[in-house]
């Protein structure tokens, strides 16, 4: 596989094989911005019924917000891994790629599930209902869920969404680090499906996409025996197919241009099939998946628009935010609902409506802070457990065993500076500044360059004694 250089487009997006492709990062916090408010439309108040009502599938069909996560994943996955653990399987790079996944996913989730997991058994300490969570299916607390979940593998033996995980949307982390666990052999199949026509490999990655379409156009939503499973191998592969389709794309001013027009199209377009959909039948909308790995590779090449906007540094930071405000959004909310069920001026009103919009809005900050102290100074202590200890400098090891093998009663003398004089010749410095001087230049441009040469010698000679 050719690994382009890279390349910095005018909306601070990276079009190369490496490196952050910003306007994809922006895109994260889209998507999540996305599953909150599809969560938070379940709150029982007349305030949040009127917008969804307003705004109709652009809400109700937040869950698809996952499944673009998933495409994201696997773009992001191939394009920071794929050139280097393609060609063969090998155990050092797979355990450290295991390794470094674990450390990005882990720490922060691990601390929400926790915090959740003492509300939820006081709840069925303290209760008066076996009712502890707002899922159609209670999570059951045991020990050996508690090990399930601290492993992220919840979901590998599951069969349906609904109370396998005690933090209800941590059901895609799971899903996730499942994908994770079989990309290193993956990649070996990716890798070599490279080479193949841009056309076959870009139908492949819409027509991976076809199986969770047909489910919305069929039964009008993506849950059904094993679902989760379609939904992360495909959404997860097509992003990986995508990947190889832009990394084999040339990066012409034509390219750029109509990636950038699909770039705003696209999410007009989607929108419009989303509200559309509702008239065939209900959930029929969610056909628009399709076009998630398409606006993803289009994101990946244009450079304005779009593209541009998502590349701003707020959206890029909020896309490093996004994965704890999708861990803490739940945890938070479960918390509303409770108090709404105890005080009657929380479901509704002014006081109601109020605390309904510090609560939404409460969420990014308490994400941030979690990325913030949290998330990313964990998953660099965690990152440096792993990593392989510098080496020392040969130079260095060379000169302490030399001294140690020194007797005890030998005075060890560094060496002279590589610029010294000794009884049998000059000054390495004067006598090359010397030999510099008496060459005589034939003209003025002869003169300047002798001028460069003689700093030159002293700069590197001056350098060299003293190091």
């Amino acid at each position: 596989m050719t690994i382009a250089a890279p390349r910095t487009t005018p909306s601070g997006t990276q079009a190369s094989s490496s490196g952050e492709i910003r306007g994809l990062t922006g895109l994260r916090i889209v998507a999540a911005v996305w599953v909150v408010a599809f969560h938070f439309h379940f709150t029982a108040m007349s305030g949040v019924t009127e917008v969804v009502g307003w705004l109709g599938p652009l809400i109700t069909s937040g869950a698809l917000g996952v499944d673009l996560f998933f495409v994201l994943s696997g773009f992001v996955i191939a394009h920071t891994y794929l050139a280097s653990m393609g060609p063969a399987l090998h155990v050092g790079p797979t355990v450290r790629f295991v390794w470094a996944r674990f450390c990005r996913m882990w720490p922060v989730y691990a601390l929400v599930f926790h915090l959740f997991g003492l509300w939820l058994l006081a709840r069925l300490l303290l209760g008066s209902d076996e009712n502890i969570a707002f899922q159609g299916v209670q999570p059951i607390m045991s020990v050996g869920q508690w090990v399930q979940q601290l492993l992220m593998v919840q979901m590998w033996n599951n069969e349906f969404l609904d109370g396998a995980s005690w933090v209800g949307s941590t059901w895609s982390i799971s899903a996730e680090w499942l994908a994770y666990s079989l990309f290193p052999v993956a990649a070996l199949l990716f890798y070599r499906l490279r080479n193949l026509p841009l056309v076959v490999l870009a139908v492949a990655a819409v027509a991976l996409m076809l199986p969770i379409a047909s489910s919305y156009a069929t039964i009008g939503s993506p849950y059904y025996a094993w679902s989760w499973v379609t939904r992360i191998l495909c959404g997860f592969g097509a992003g990986v197919l995508v990947h190889l389709v832009v990394t084999r794309l040339p990066r012409t001013e034509l390219v750029r241009r109509i990636a950038s027009t699909t770039a705003w199209v696209l999410p007009l377009t989607m929108a419009v099939g989303l509200w559309a959909g509702q008239f065939v039948a209900p959930g029929f909308g969610g056909v628009v998946i399709v076009g998630f790995p398409v606006l993803v590779g289009a994101l990946a090449l244009a450079d304005r628009g779009p593209a541009m906007v998502l590349s701003r540094p707020a959206l890029v930071q909020g896309g490093k935010v996004s994965y704890s405000l999708y861990l803490v959004h739940i945890p938070m909310f479960e918390v509303f609902w409770l108090a709404q069920a105890y005080v009657p001026e929380l479901r509704g009103g002014v006081v109601g409506h109020l605390a309904a919009l510090a609560v939404i809005g409460a969420t990014y900050p308490v994400a941030a802070a979690a990325f913030r102290w949290v998330e990313e100074p964990a998953r660099r202590s965690l990152r440096r457990v792993g990593a392989p200890r510098p080496a020392v400098p040969t130079t260095v090891a060379t000169f302490l065993a030399a001294r140690e093998s020194l007797p005890e009663t030998t005075t060890y003398l560094p060496p002279a500076p590589r610029h010294a004089a000794s009884p049998t010749r000059q000054p390495t410095l004067a006598a090359a500044l010397v030999s510099v001087q008496r060459r005589r230049p034939t003209h003025r441009a002869d003169t300047w360059g002798a001028f460069e040469r003689a700093g030159q010698v002293r700069a590197t000679i001056l350098h060299a004694g003293s190091e």
